[in-house]
């Protein structure tokens, strides 16, 4: 029998449960536990400069290695800290279990110092949430945290954790347990057989089909199979922001991704469509737009692991619960050798998307000339090519983030990382450094904007201190480029408080760290630019980017409108 204090317990656990990194923050509630790590070489801990930043840290590496990220952070302030992390995992359902140390349980209801109620306060952007009893449940409460963290619809775990559950002279027997029982949770593992027949009959007498897929196919793991159903029937396929790279955007039958900000022949192709195949979407505002238009002529068939998204805002007309990987398998299996019923329907269907991509091809953004500001869309272009296409983009919130999302061309899953459902100002930066530290020998580069690095740019201390060689593409319009786009479109162009009109040098900051960086302003210095700052892998480089101000993305949804319905430029429209 070996007997562990609580906090001894909690790190023995991890080390168990095959925990590589924990991103925290110290505190005194917490003291015992990071004592315990300190007495351990196994787990790493990494100490970011703000919570919040340990919270994206981890749901980074939770979206590039589909495995849970971990979070340690103190009561009161430090937990709190930590909310909004935690609400961006949980809107993007990303695994992320976070360990929040807390008072003493005599003290907990007397508003003791830095006693905050935290299971109180994120209960609506959580999973679940536990709070620790008696310490000999640590091991038991830490194992169904991480299963439900990362099966069924992945999401965010809080454990509570009273100063005295973790006390050194309290010692308990530990086991690590295995296997996990909970009688209220059984996420399903494959989709109702009739259901998936009826939808594939559907499927091969379609006139007018599209694929329709998000998130859940990334985090299902299931890019694979959805490639190869794609490419046996031969029907075009378009994306959320969240599932870009579950089909390959190189191929000719994606129409890249859909939506507000979402390519001119998706959203045409939606809009006309006679059957959606959606799987691992949730038919979101930033999609639907008016949900009263959303593609009239259409049946819908909806494959999610959550029922309760299925027919939440969009009614469907075969629902299929079950995860997305079981349930393309079985479609697979059942498609194989029939033949699409209407192959001349199919043909001129592809003819019209065909003819859609042609009315925008060379409109979709006017190149900078001589002498002028260089456009954001220029420079994702141009880090696609020097980095192949094979980088891992994290992105902040805003302007750029539908810029890396249009013409970064991402071939793989978990390759494009950004704040879908919250959209988290300051995810892209913490974000970067915990995928690099999973994967140290490849490119990491953040794409973000002067607003947005501001938030969480004191992490470039910790990067010095681990040594992180994150790429950061800075591009800087000196404003709040999605806001003042739409104070533009919207309110006359008065950019009220939409300007950064103080802003650091930089250049300077980022050299105060010890780190290198580069100013770029025309075009001709931008990919001598890239290059030196990708030379080497295990180097910080930040290039500040001046681009155009006063250049839009597009195209961009009518608001209260059909997905038909979109503003190409400023000056046409659909």
């Amino acid at each position: 029998m070996e007997l562990l204090s609580g906090a001894d317990m909690i790190a023995r656990f991890l080390q168990d449960e095959g925990i590589e990194y924990i991103y925290g923050y110290p505190g005194g509630a917490a003291l015992h536990i990071y004592d315990a790590l300190f007495r351990q070489d196994k787990v790493k801990h990494i100490l970011v400069r703000h919570e919040q930043a340990a919270t994206h840290a981890a749901d980074g590496y939770a979206r590039a290695s589909g495995k849970a990220g971990c979070v340690l952070v103190t009561s009161g302030p430090g937990a709190t800290n930590a909310v909004t992390g935690i609400a961006t995992a949980y809107m993007d359902s990303i695994p992320m279990v976070v360990l929040c140390g807390q008072v003493a349980s005599h003290l907990i209801g007397e508003d003791a110092f830095q006693e905050t109620d935290i299971v109180g306060v994120t209960r609506p952007i959580v999973k679940h949430s536990f709070s620790i009893r008696h310490p000999s449940e640590i091991p038991e409460v830490l194992k169904k945290a991480f299963y439900l963290a990362s099966t069924g619809r992945p999401g965010p775990v809080v454990v509570d954790i009273p100063k005295d559950m973790t006390a050194p002279t309290e010692r308990y027997e530990y086991v690590y347990p295995k296997k996990v029982k909970l009688r209220s949770y059984n996420p399903v593992t494959r989709g109702h057989t009739g259901q998936i027949k009826k939808a594939v009959e559907m499927m091969l007498k379609a006139k007018r089909p599209v694929f329709y897929t998000g998130g859940g196919v990334v985090t299902g793991k299931a890019s694979e199979g959805l490639t190869d159903l794609v490419k046996q029937l031969g029907y075009p396929i378009t994306t959320t922001l969240m599932g870009i790279g579950a089909y390959p955007q190189s191929d000719r039958q994606c129409l890249g991704w859909l939506g507000m900000h979402g390519s001119y022949e998706s959203n045409m192709a939606m809009h006309h469509a006679d059957l959606i195949i959606a799987i691992g979407a949730r038919f979101d505002d930033r999609v639907t737009n008016n949900t009263s238009k959303f593609c009239p002529t259409a049946k819908i068939i909806h494959v999610d692991v959550d029922p309760s998204s299925i027919s939440k805002t969009v009614r469907a007309d075969v629902p299929i619960v079950g995860p997305a990987s079981s349930v393309i398998n079985e479609m697979i299996s059942l498609v194989q050798g029939h033949n699409v019923a209407h192959p001349e329907a199919l043909t001129e269907w592809w003819e019209k998307i065909d003819g859609w991509r042609a009315d925008r091809e060379g409109k979709l953004y006017e190149p900078s000339k001589p002498g002028e500001a260089l456009k954001p869309q220029e420079v994702i272009e141009a880090l696609c090519r020097v980095t192949r296409g094979e980088a891992y983009v994290t992105t902040d919130v805003g302007q750029h983030q539908m810029f890396a999302a249009q013409y970064y061309k991402f071939d793989k899953p978990n390759r494009l990382i950004t704040s879908g459902g919250l959209g988290t100002m300051g995810f892209g930066f913490p974000a970067a450094m915990g995928i690099k530290q999973n994967y140290p020998d490849d490119d990491v580069v953040c794409v973000t904007g002067e607003g947005s690095f501001q938030m969480m740019m004191q992490e470039l201390s910790t990067c010095k201190q681990y040594g992180v060689g994150v790429k950061i593409v800075n591009l800087n319009n000196a404003s709040l480029g999605m806001v003042r786009q739409w104070q533009d479109l919207n309110y006359k162009s008065r950019h009220a408080h939409s300007y950064m009109e103080s802003l650091p040098d930089f250049h300077m900051l980022i050299e105060a760290y010890g780190f290198t960086a580069i100013t770029v302003n025309t075009l001709d210095e931008l990919e001598p630019a890239l290059e030196r700052a990708f030379a080497d892998k295990h180097e910080l480089v930040f290039l500040d980017v001046k681009v155009d101000p006063f250049e839009h993305v597009y195209p961009m949804q009518v608001p209260l409108g059909a997905m038909r319905d979109m503003l190409l430029s400023k000056t046409e429209r659909t």
